[in-house]
């Protein structure tokens, strides 16, 4: 992987952040390599990283990686989460899930690692990532304890720090799940689902001590600054279901994100806020509403939401309908879900099927928020489909390998990709080579067809005197 950032990070030292240059009036390289792919001016860029409501994650030892943009003046974006577990999968299974979400379009990739030896698996997934990579720390900190009960600031901090200098972009860090937050679970169905959200709270309880990533904040600070990691303010208290959805926990925790917010960007720290989880369909733009208010739009970073909670084995279709919806009244990244959501550990496939939902999902609230350019490839694709050019077809497909094979199941030959059909209605039913057939037959008699209007009606002057009567 060559490391296309190399010359840009060069004799940065002290606040190396993006968003610190950004508010200095400097437009960096990768706020000029994140105008051109957005079709934005640069000094747009600057302004929306200086004011918190973009963030560009590139951590300067991340030299591999081509800076994008998260937050609502660029087009919205999509994580895939990969990672082995405890009990499944290794690093080679994983490199070929990173393969898939590069070729199939993930803006980001976030390694979800639980499982043995996890520094070496986050090497080599940021050695062959052009894309930013996130992390949650706290998986690795509970590897490196007995119980998630020993933990110390001390081993979070240092956890924390080994990933930024590894070239980690942006870390989950759950720092909003408070004492005073925690009876607020108790009328829940599901409790607490977030897992870094379920580890803080029991460490706290053990200990009766607020929780650490809150009280050494002003530390974790300084880390993000020296290395430019951006913070991706974790909800620990996101509901896991519609009966839990938008509750007194879940906006308690978003108040002292909102608080979080403030501290961060007076250090020129890069922020975004994660989001739930599983929201009925009628209460995802209050949610919206809600972070922009109480986050000062920092951009929004959700997970789904999923609108049903009955959709097991099609949780990706179940959360890219909420997906949608969230990104069109304002969320900036959208945290995929795959069909094994809530069932097992994702393979390529799932993971594949996943990135899909959700870059129809990105794609569709773009087309509604009105993006320069984004509807091209749509009118593109209607062109092809209109004049049976199957191989344009395919290649403008967000899955052209899918397409083709979808197609090809029922009409493999060569001589095909050029057929005025389909196996779906053949030769003679096809509406698009019947209606060729119409506009080619009416352009012949247009200059001898004459018009009949009925029933006859009163010429204009008739018209007239009956309304002067």
């Amino acid at each position: 992987m060559s490391t296309f950032r190399s010359e840009w990070v060069k004799g940065r030292s002290g606040n190396v952040t993006q968003m610190h240059y950004a508010r200095k009036g400097v437009v960096t390289p990768e706020m000029e390599h994140v105008a051109k792919e957005e079709q934005l001016d640069p000094e747009l860029v600057r302004d929306e990283v200086a004011r918190g409501r973009m963030v560009i994650p590139a951590n300067i030892n991340h030299t591999e990686v081509r800076p994008m943009a998260i937050g609502i003046a660029s087009r919205c974006k999509i994580n895939a989460n990969i990672g082995n577990s405890q009990i499944s999968s290794g690093l080679d299974e994983e490199l070929e899930k990173l393969r898939l979400s590069l070729k199939y379009g993930a803006d980001t990739v976030m390694d979800l690692s639980t499982g043995k030896d996890i520094p070496r698996m986050r090497e080599a997934i940021l050695r062959n990532s052009p894309v930013p990579i996130g992390t949650v720390p706290i998986y690795e900190v509970i590897e490196r304890v007995p119980d998630v009960r020993d933990l110390t600031p001390e081993i979070i901090l240092e956890v924390i720090e080994e990933q930024a200098q590894q070239g980690v972009d942006y870390m989950t860090v759950h720092c909003g799940v408070l004492m005073h937050v925690l009876p607020m679970v108790e009328s829940r169905i599901t409790k607490i689902v977030s897992r870094g959200g379920a580890l803080m709270a029991q460490w706290m309880l053990h200990h009766q001590k607020e929780n650490p990533l809150y009280t050494h904040f002003d530390q974790l600070l300084e880390i993000c600054k020296k290395y430019d990691v951006t913070l991706s303010l974790g909800d620990g208290m996101r509901p896991g279901c519609l009966h839990d959805a938008s509750d007194d926990a879940q906006f308690a925790e978003l108040m002292v994100l909102g608080e979080l917010t403030r501290k961060a960007w007076e250090q020129d720290v890069q922020v975004m806020i994660e989001g739930p989880g599983h929201v009925p369909l009628d209460q995802i733009e209050m949610n919206m509403d809600k972070e922009r208010e109480v986050c000062m739009e920092a951009p929004f970073y959700v997970l789904g939401p999923l609108v049903t909670d009955i959709a097991a084995g099609y949780d990706h279709i179940a959360s890219a309908i909420g997906g949608a919806f969230a990104a069109w009244k304002g969320a900036s990244m959208l945290c995929y879900v795959t069909p094994k959501e809530h069932l097992g550990l994702p393979n390529a496939e799932d993971v594949r099927n996943g990135i899909i939902a959700y870059k129809i999902a990105a794609h569709s609230a773009d087309i509604a928020r009105h993006r320069p350019g984004v509807r091209d490839r749509d009118d593109a694709m209607s062109r092809a489909r209109f004049s049976f050019d199957w191989n344009k077809q395919f290649e403008l497909a967000l899955d052209p390998d899918r397409a083709r094979q979808y197609h090809d199941e029922t009409l493999p030959d060569e001589a095909h990709k050029s057929a005025e059909f389909c196996s779906m209605c053949g030769p003679r039913f096809c509406a698009y080579k019947l209606s060729q057939e119409v506009v080619e037959k009416s352009k012949e008699i247009a200059d001898t067809f004459v018009p009949h209007f009925c029933p006859e009606t009163d010429s204009d002057d008739d018209t007239k005197d009956k309304s002067a009567a």
